[in-house]
Formats: C-alpha cells, structure tokens, sequence
C-alpha cells in the first residue's frame, strides 16, 4: 500500500450566512462565490500554514503529497498547483510529489504543461507524478469558458501532445485542431525516462475508465462520498478491467478517504467534529446548483450509467443519491460516519476500517484527506501525526504481492538545497 496525502487548501473563515444566498447550504460556492469574502492577510497564514502540513507528512512516513486545481472557488484555493508543487520540491526531499492535477485542456498551448513538470521532476530528483484529469464542468466550461462539446477532445489532443513531447527526442511538428506548433522541442526533457507517471482523477465517467485502462494510467477515485458509495463506481471499473483483459493490479487505483484519527472515536469528535460539519455544510454547499455540469460535459453512455449507479445507492443525509439531501443545515457527524464519508477512531480502529475499505475497493493507492474544513494548524499536525506513524505501519503489508509500476523512480542520490555559501 502507497499512502499519499491529499490536500485540498480550503479557506476557513466564513461568516455565518452567505451574503449571496438563504444559507450555506443553498448558496452556491463555486464559480460566483463573492470575492470580498476571501482574506488575503488570512490567506498568507493557511497557504503556509498548508505548505508546513504537507512538509511535515513527509517527516512521519508518507510515500507522497498531493495537490490540485480548482477555480473560483472556496474549499479548494489552488487555482495553480504548479506554484505550490514548485515550493514542495524544494523543501522535501523524499515523498513523491503529485498534481492530482493539472487541467491540461485550460492550457493553449498545452506544451507549457510538459515544460513546467519537466522542471519539477529534474528539480525534485524525479519525483512528480503528473495528472491529467478532464476538469470539473465548473472549472473548465464555466469559469474557464471552454466548451463542453469540445472538452474530452482539447482534452485527447494536449495530452498527445505533452506525452510525444516528453518521449521524442528530436524536434517535431505539432498540427492538432486546436494547437499547431512548428518547432516541439520543450528544454528540459523530464528526469524520469521516457516520461513521469500519470494518474487520471475521475468520478465515474465510463469513458475515463476505458481510456486509462487503455493507456495504462492510474485511475484516481476523488470525492467525498466515502468508501461506502464508492463501491459501485470500482466495481464498475475492475469490470472495465477484466473486459480489457488490463492486469487487475491494485496500484492502478488511487482512492480519496477523508479520516479522522485521536485517542479514541469520542475525542477524535472532540478535535475534528467542528471542522469537518463546516466542511460539508458550508465549503461544499450547494456545489452543483446554480452551476451544474453543463449540457454536453458528459457523454449520454456517463450520463445513463451515472442515474443506474445512483438509483442503487442507499439514502445518503450526506451527500443525496438515492434519495434527496435532509433538512437542514447538511449532514451532522453522525451522519457522515454512517454514510462512509469519514473514518473515524484511534489509531487501531481507523487502520482496521482502512485495511478492510481498501481491501474491499481493490486500492493499492490510499489518498487520505486529513486536514479537513475549518481545522486550524494545531489539529491537522496531530491528525497528519496520527496517520502517519500509527496507522501508515500497519498498512504497509496491503498489495505486497503485486508491483506498483505507476510510482516515480528517483534518483538514489539527489542534491538536496545548501543555501549558505560554503554548502555547509
């Protein structure tokens, strides 16, 4: 098992009804949300306040960290990952270091992906794991103003080109529909050879599993449903897996998880409960309301098999499917860690739920999320800490009879930053 953690750099000062709707609940955060309601001096405390948690989980045993793109919007501030990728290279010097991901179709022309993770993997040692994912409709045909009609399609094309960058060696012409290029030739060429590994986030498009199955990409399983309603969409895509006649490896998946760990379940309320009910009812309100995935996003086959997955689903207070959200603010607690959508206990018991939810879903790639909400620096540590050292030993065994082919192969010996004079 590879445990990574996942980090989404939320803002967590928000008052206690939305000045652009009834309630938080009904208040879209995504796109429109109000800009006069983000504290830039706030702002400088929980960027490094992030950038310190992410460090230090390579202090406690992680295999890597994650970061990612989002616009316009309050739970997820890293509009560029890139930035935030560039600062871990330098102050890390282990962990693999994973953009889960970069929006390749917002890119014109997308070679300045290839460039820019070159950079990162040659100055990191050859640690990046680059992904690739298609881009939320929010992000991408709403706030970026892309067609949803022609998204998978940039999609397709930047991605060829990116990965022909990476692996050719002379100089070629580039004449796709939406970039033309005379001269591909992008300095530096990536540390890992032929190219990074590449890891595609997905929510349960039909298409995305075919084509990573295809492409012998990782397929990342990203939201915040919980291990619970996760269950149909893997099984879908190991079924993908066996019809392609692909090798059922546990590593060819990543998975999110949101835990909690503490001395016990009762306190583990007591440090997080707070944070993660603001997470739910405030930071993800109503994501898709007011801007939905716009017509043509998703392909009728995603469509029809979205509505099947759903309808079998068991009511969830937490996250609706199935059956309609409850009343109310949004899920309490309770409700979340009856749906799934959190782990919760001490470090024995959130490792026994793991190993059995991992096992269950065939993930070799564990994505916990561990800062959650409106937790503050002092609360993360300890949850980071937790994970790290006491639960991460005991799932080192998981998948130890398969090879992950999908993970950087780093330079044995890196130059690590000597910032005085004399390099002392």
């Amino acid at each position: 098992m590879k445990v990574s953690l996942f980090h989404l750099m939320p803002f967590t000062d928000l008052p206690e009804d939305p000045p652009h709707g009834p309630n938080w609940k009904e208040a879209g955060v995504w796109v429109d949300v109000p800009r006069s309601l983000y504290d830039p001096v706030l702002g400088n405390e929980l960027y490094n306040e992030y950038l310190d948690e992410m460090e230090f989980a390579e202090t406690v045993g992680f295999d890597g960290v994650c970061v990612n793109e989002h616009h316009q919007n309050i739970y997820g501030t890293m509009p560029s990952p890139n930035i935030m990728l560039a600062t871990l290279a330098r102050r890390t010097s282990r962990v693999n270091l994973i953009v889960l991901g970069t929006s390749i179709a917002l890119y014109n022309p997308p070679i300045r992906i290839a460039e820019e993770m070159a950079m990162l993997d040659v100055i990191s040692g050859g640690r990046v794991i680059c992904g690739f994912p298609v881009g939320s409709s929010q992000d991408t045909n709403w706030c970026y103003g892309v067609g949803p009609a022609q998204l998978r399609e940039r999609y397709y094309e930047a991605e060829e080109l990116i990965t022909r960058s990476w692996e050719t060696d002379a100089p070629f012409p580039f004449n796709g529909k939406y970039t033309q290029l005379r001269y591909v030739n992008p300095w530096p060429r990536p540390l890992q050879q032929p190219r990074p590994p590449i890891w595609v986030p997905g929510g349960g498009s039909v298409e995305t599993w075919d084509w990573t199955i295809q492409k012998d990409y990782v397929y990342a399983a990203l939201s915040y449903g919980g291990f619970k309603r996760a269950q149909q969409t893997l099984d879908g895509y190991w079924e993908r897996v066996r019809e392609l006649g692909a090798e059922l490896n546990p590593y060819r998946v990543a998975f999110l998880q949101l835990a909690l760990v503490s001395e016990s379940a009762a306190q583990a309320k007591e440090d997080y409960g707070e944070a993660v009910e603001f997470f739910y009812q405030r930071l993800l309100g109503s994501t898709g309301r007011y801007f939905p995935e716009a017509p043509g996003y998703r392909t009728e086959r995603s469509i029809r098999a979205g509505f099947e997955r759903s309808a079998a689903l068991p009511p969830s207070p937490a996250t609706g499917g199935g059956a309609q959200r409850t009343e109310g603010p949004g899920p309490t607690w309770e409700d979340l860690i009856e749906g799934g959508n959190i782990i919760v206990g001490d470090p024995d018991q959130v490792a026994s739920q793991v190993r059995e939810a991992m096992t269950e879903l065939r993930v070799g790639q564990l994505l916990p999320l561990l800062q959650i909400g409106s937790m503050r620096r002092d609360a993360a540590m300890k949850n980071i800490e937790l994970f790290g050292t006491e639960v991460i030993p005991q799932l080192r065994g998981m998948w130890s009879e398969w090879e992950d082919h999908w993970s950087p192969q780093p330079l044995e010996t890196r130059v690590a930053p000597r910032p005085t004079r004399n390099g002392g």
